[in-house]
């Protein structure tokens, strides 16, 4: 068992009376099914449907002080309790940005949890074990306590590159991609059955139409690690963008059509002088490019 200290994760706190009803009606999954020990995976978007920040809701127990604690981009950390408190008006909550007092250690494989600060399964996939909020100076102290061997982060990236799971900044445009391109619909991101939130309209859209062209996918490669940004090309047509890459696993955000229509006629992706293969991830529900209907 490893454990990391996730330096690129800040912590957003809302609490108050209206708190759990103030953030289902903004984000696209039920925090009525967040409960102290099980953590939701959700993002508040743009009204348009696109991702302005995702993060993992966690919810304290009311014994150590009644909140709810969002596991979200540091770098994002303020946007979104601007946000937050953008659509507060007279909603009785309190939004706090601590991420100067709090940081994100991340442990796997496996769900044990620690009994150092706020811990949770991470609620996307088993497979990426779990995580813990707590003052980033007893990470060390908190790894050792539960048998885990400290390392960095990038450690870390690499096992979730392995498991096909993106990372926003890297293998999508925060402000510029919607959630079905992000993969939050396989990743348990969004709950399709709940009421209104901001940009709903447009995710049950590409839901009920099955029109999600674009998604971040796991790609594999023999060769030098290629650069993120860099454009995937299928010949002389651009089919997507690779994002963040790690010993010989990668992601990349494909248009999937595209990408059957290159393997129809055996051309190979690439990105820059480097091959590519597209892998279909355990936990993809959605139509491969080059399966059938029978087979996905």
């Amino acid at each position: 068992m490893q454990a990391a200290l996730l330096p690129d994760r800040g912590v957003v706190k809302v609490t108050g009376d209206d708190a759990r009803r103030f953030l289902n009606g903004l984000v696209t999954n039920d925090t009525g099914k967040v409960a102290p020990g099980s953590a939701r995976y959700a993002a508040l978007l743009t009204p348009q449907g696109k991702i302005i920040a995702d993060f993992v809701i966690a919810e304290l127990d009311s014994a150590e002080g009644h909140g709810f604690f969002l596991d979200c981009p540091k770098a994002l950390a303020r946007t979104l309790v601007e946000k937050l408190n953008f659509y507060k008006l007279r909603a009785k909550v309190m939004v706090e940005d601590l991420s100067e007092v709090l940081g994100v250690m991340a442990v796997w494989p496996g769900d044990t949890l620690s009994e150092y600060g706020l811990s949770y399964a991470d609620p996307r996939l088993p497979a990426l074990g779990s995580r813990s909020m707590l003052p980033p100076h007893l990470d060390a102290e908190a790894a050792v306590d539960l048998g885990a061997t400290p390392t960095d982060a990038d450690a870390y990236d690499a096992h979730r590159i392995a498991l096909g799971v993106p990372r926003g900044g890297m293998d999508f445009n925060y402000g510029g991609t919607f959630p079905h391109e992000a993969d939050m619909d396989q990743l348990a991101g969004v709950d399709f059955d709940k009421g209104c939130y901001v940009g709903q309209e447009v995710v049950s859209r590409v839901e009920h139409r099955s029109n999600a062209r674009s998604r971040v996918v796991p790609v594999v490669y023999d060769q030098v690690q290629p650069m993120p940004g860099l454009s995937v090309m299928a010949g002389e047509k651009s089919v997507g963008t690779m994002g963040s890459a790690a010993g010989g696993r990668g992601l990349a955000l494909l248009r999937l059509d595209r990408v059957a229509d290159a393997l129809a006629d055996g051309t190979p992706l690439m990105a820059g002088n480097i091959a590519l293969r597209a892998v279909k991830p355990d936990w993809a529900t959605f139509p491969w490019p080059g399966e059938t209907k029978a087979e996905s």
